[in-house]
């Protein structure tokens, strides 16, 4: 769009509507302006428009913009009054809750998951033929959960259609019934066999709203979740999203259709990988949930940890990692009583920051294990195509063959991107570099990057209505540059060298780095440099074991780090830990 020049975006938020203002400037599309308001989508206010117009109003404040006249939007632009078009995300009200089901849970039923959440979806649970529970069970569970919508899918294209059409009858026996709106019918997608679509229509058409797609899983050796992702998108508009309270006003405003927030990030990190032909993770940390978001050669996946978060579900990080592995990354001991209360003061009262600096090791320790936590189911899910062969040999033909193998492949990662509080909000950029390099360990070359003030649900949906737009400002505003982590990967016993380097800086630099060593080299935002990597002989650095290679590094605002702790990092015991993790703190100056 040649004539966009002015953009306002908003993010309702479970609890903040954040609202920012886009602008072309002479050098390009600039983010210029931000407000936030408290979101108003639950009682007293019921309308989610209030909070919305409460941070356009303050970025009308600051920008001295006229956007609004009284309750409406100005547009388009005239000189400095009104905006060319408005745009939304959403996650208020809990997001958009699914219930998925496929014949089998480690085939269709992982298919469905992926689908659900690359749509932006949280999957409340996933029903399959052989699940392990008995009908009347996922009777009961589907009735209790309550979900906005249910996704069937399970069996190839002329295929069985018994075991399919039985998920469909639980479903159609459990008869739930939706969060919002009483009155209409809950939305069911059925996604599998097209043979089975009449039996599955007799059992759902007249109880909910069926819509019927392309098979998810057309043949084992194929997904194909586009077509059921763009029906749940248009579902969550018609149906979610008309029922939420102020939203049908809402999306009266909006230029483009509202889209759920997770789903926003993810149009960005597929966009920005597209456009740069590199592989992207990022992560977005929250109170109660962390979105993982993962584009390797082009295929995206998306996964949310429900259960893992910094306040809410700050108990459950401590029940998953258990004690010994979040205490693993502090340099000194703490009772483990006190460290229980600290967690649990912080989930009844999720808005407290810490005060001193023990306080803020413990936090950004357990923000490690979450992340690590959440990036391990992510793997788990981001997988190959289980029940396909990639090759056949006569062994094959004897038994049943599953890739299952994980998409997600380290040494060809190009970018690892970190948002959320605990990590865009760090008191150094410093910390917010070392946990992501702890809790991700990146292989080989990696940059590293964070979302200035989560920006990326805005960019996201900016993207469907102008690409050129949604790049420029997420290059120039949304991402601070960290710099870059060289990490070889391999073992070794400590003090060996691991690594052999030269840097071509404007004082040439030669080094080296030694197994458990972390060094610290400065770089600048912008700067780019050659590097020349020898790895010792059993160890790689992207190029094969004991292989030299040279490459183009860039800086950032913390600069380049070289990690020779191996993966995954190796650590000492007790004492020895403590000392060691100081030494790490010293060397990229955590703390001091």
């Amino acid at each position: 769009m040649d004539d966009l020049n002015v953009v306002i975006a908003t993010d309702c938020g479970s609890t903040t509507t954040k609202a920012i203002l886009i602008e072309k400037k002479d050098e390009g599309y600039r983010q210029t302006f931000r407000g936030e308001a408290p979101t108003t989508v639950e009682a007293p206010f019921e309308d989610v428009t209030r909070g919305v117009l409460n941070a356009i109003q303050e970025v009308e404040e600051l920008s001295g913009r006229q956007i609004l006249d009284g309750e409406r939007i100005i547009t388009p632009t005239d000189g400095n009054v009104g905006v060319d078009i408005y745009i939304s995300t959403s996650s208020a009200g809990g997001g958009l809750q699914m219930v998925v089901a496929g014949v089998v849970l480690a085939m269709t039923g992982e298919s469905a998951q992926r689908c659900a959440l690359g749509a932006g979806a949280i999957v409340m649970d996933s029903l399959a033929a052989n699940d392990g529970r008995l009908p009347h069970e996922k009777i009961e569970r589907i009735r209790q959960l309550r979900p906005d919508m249910v996704l069937l899918s399970g069996g190839t294209d002329g295929g069985t259609v018994s075991h399919v059409v039985e998920l469909a009858e639980f479903i159609s026996a459990a008869d739930p019934k939706p969060r919002f709106g009483a009155d209409f019918k809950l939305p069911i997608i059925f996604a599998g066999n097209e043979d089975a679509r009449e039996e599955v229509e007799k059992a759902l058409g007249g109880k909910m709203a069926l819509t019927v797609t392309e098979n998810i899983r057309p043949v084992l050796e194929e997904e194909n979740l586009d077509p059921a992702r763009h029906v749940i998108h248009d579902l969550f508009l018609e149906h979610v999203m008309a029922q939420a309270p102020g939203y049908r006003k809402l999306m009266d405003w909006t230029s483009a259709p509202i889209m759920p927030t997770p789903g926003a990030v993810g149009e960005i990190m597929q966009t920005i990988a597209r456009q740069q032909e590199i592989n992207v993770v990022g992560v977005d940390i929250g109170g109660a949930t962390t979105d993982v978001f993962s584009v390797f050669n082009g295929v995206f996946n998306r996964t949310v940890s429900a259960n893992l978060g910094m306040s809410y579900s700050v108990s459950n990080v401590l029940a998953e990692a258990g004690l010994d592995q979040i205490m693993r990354w502090v340099p000194f001991d703490i009772e483990e009583a006190d460290l229980r209360d600290r967690i649990k003061n912080k989930m009844i009262r999720p808005t407290t920051i810490p005060q001193l600096m023990q306080e803020l090791q413990v936090e950004q320790a357990i923000a490690r294990e979450a992340l690590r936590l959440a990036f391990d189911q992510h793997r788990a899910l981001a997988v190959g195509l289980k029940g396909v062969q990639s090759k056949r040999t006569l062994a094959d033909v004897f038994e049943q063959g599953a890739t299952g193998e994980s998409l997600v492949e380290m040494m060809a990662l190009d970018m690892l991107v970190g948002s959320g509080g605990v990590l865009s909000h760090a008191p150094r950029r410093e910390q917010s570099c070392a946990m992501l390099i702890d809790a991700f360990q990146p292989e080989g070359i990696t940059r590293l990057a964070v979302d200035s003030i989560f920006m990326m649900p805005h960019l996201g949906v900016l993207s469907t209505v102008d690409e050129r737009a949604a790049t420029e400002v997420f290059e120039r505003d949304c991402l601070i540059y960290l710099g870059s982590c060289v990490a070889p990967v391999g073992e070794g016993k400590d003090g060996e060298v691991c690594l052999q380097y030269e840097i071509d800086l404007p004082k040439h630099q030669t080094g080296q780095l030694q197994v458990g060593q972390l060094q610290w080299v400065p770089l600048a935002d912008g700067e780019e440099v050659e590097v020349s990597l020898q790895p010792a002989r059993r160890w790689d650095v992207g190029a094969g074991p004991g292989q030299a290679l040279n490459a183009r590094v860039r800086g950032g605002v913390v600069g380049l780090v070289l990690d020779g702790r191996g993966r995954p990092i190796q650590m000492a015991a007790d004492s020895d830990r403590r000392r060691q993790i100081s030494d790490w703190q010293q060397a990229l100056n955590l703390y001091e």
